[in-house]
């Protein structure tokens, strides 16, 4: 059976492939490339700084790997937000965006209150 830790950690995983699912799916627009890209780094920075949270060696680097994941989260929903007011006319788009947008202010509240 897997740990909480590992759990949560398989969330933020999913996260991250899903923002990858999403971008594939954008029209290759300049805005959209440019926002695409810097989803995927956001997305992704919030499980590998999650590992390194785990792996701490002190309280005070575990609590700066959990800012981190926090401020990477934020700004996954910034760059979500760019990608939904530019693709307002595709429903599919606007429906996992609305959904990624969600699970990343979750995880915003979780980093908030450890």
């Amino acid at each position: 059976m897997l740990f909480t830790s590992e759990l949560f950690y398989e969330r933020l995983l999913t996260f991250a492939k899903r923002c990858q699912k999403l971008v594939n799916k954008l029209p290759k627009t300049i805005y959209n490339i440019e926002y695409g890209s810097q989803l995927i780094r956001s997305s992704a920075s919030p499980g590998s700084n999650y590992i390194e949270a785990i792996e701490a060696s002190s309280r005070k680097d575990f609590t700066h790997r959990l800012k981190i994941c926090r401020k990477e989260s934020k700004e996954s929903t910034h760059w979500l937000l760019l990608i939904q007011n530019a693709n307002a006319d595709i429903l599919e788009i606007q429906k996992e965006v609305e959904a990624l947008i969600k699970e990343a202010r979750e995880f915003i509240k979780i980093f908030s209150s450890s």
